[in-house]
């Protein structure tokens, strides 16, 4: 395995950062993942544009997105793998300990681990933490992920593969890695931005393709809708067959499965759209 890390591709035994790194000790970075196909990323434009949203946000210096980009083509090519996950992780860099930033600039790695296309439908569970809507990192693809890894391994002790949170409002959000979609009398909607989800590159091209609406939900919401699915880059539309102790049956329900086929269709005719 060959791993870009500051520059220039390194086998993954020299592939190092400093116990110092930002990212490491207080979780100072950004990240984007990206569905690579026989050697393809999908969505790059997209996936480094939100990369460089998220460094604004975190206050980190603007990233080269071009050096990104070409990081990316080098580890593909390096790796060939017929479908995986590349992750770009960008942080604060050497930095003393403590919540303070060092002046050396950050660190770049881009690296690639094989994966498997998702199932077509999946369980789910909701989770009794919040999202916090107004908070300095929300909206923000940050590297502290600790709340998720603990909403996950709920999940995983449940059966489930995804953890769903409600905000602070007690409204409909999103998932650990995911954004969240239901259909409501007819009319499929996804929460919307100032709900605190992530604007999820999925999400968004689910919108764009599927004519998707935004709407303001409350958590309740999930028990009344006739149809649920998720959007990642990994699990693309997968539809969601059980929540908590609901089972729906018939899952993926029709337009779910409309949703699915307009994204791999889609999809397939562009790989940067």
């Amino acid at each position: 395995m060959r791993i870009w890390v500051d520059g220039g591709l390194r086998d993954a035994a020299d592939a190092t950062v400093s116990v110092f790194d930002h990212g490491l000790t207080v979780g100072d970075g950004v990240f984007e993942t990206l569905k690579a196909v026989d050697g393809r990323a999908f969505a790059t434009t997209r996936h480094l544009n939100r990369l460089a949203r998220s460094a604004r946000g975190l206050g980190l210096p603007e990233p080269d997105l071009a050096e990104v980009a070409r990081a990316c083509q080098e580890v593909l090519a390096a790796n060939p793998v017929p479908y995986g996950r590349l992750r770009v992780t960008y942080t604060g860099g050497l930095s003393p300990l403590g919540s303070d930033r060092g002046d050396a600039g950050p660190t770049l790695v881009v690296a690639l681990g094989e994966a498997a296309p998702r199932p077509d439908t999946t369980a789910a569970v909701t989770v009794p933490w919040t999202r916090n809507e107004k908070g300095a990192l929300s909206g923000l693809k940050t590297t502290s992920y600790g709340e998720n890894v603990v909403a996950l391994d709920r999940a995983h002790r449940h059966g489930a593969s995804e953890a769903l949170f409600a905000n602070t409002q007690g409204r409909l959000c999103e998932g650990t890695g995911s954004n969240v979609f239901v259909v409501i009398g007819g009319r499929l909607l996804t929460p919307p931005l100032a709900s605190g989800c992530l604007a999820g590159i999925t999400r968004e091209l689910v919108i764009e393709w599927s004519g998707a609406q935004e709407a303001d939900l409350p958590l309740e919401a999930l028990a009344e809708a006739d149809e649920i699915f998720l959007t990642s880059s990994l699990r693309d539309v997968q539809a969601v067959h059980r929540l908590d102790d609901r089972e729906l049956p018939g899952a993926p329900g029709p337009v779910t499965a409309k949703a699915m086929r307009v994204f791999a269709e889609r999809s397939a005719e562009d790989v940067n759209p």
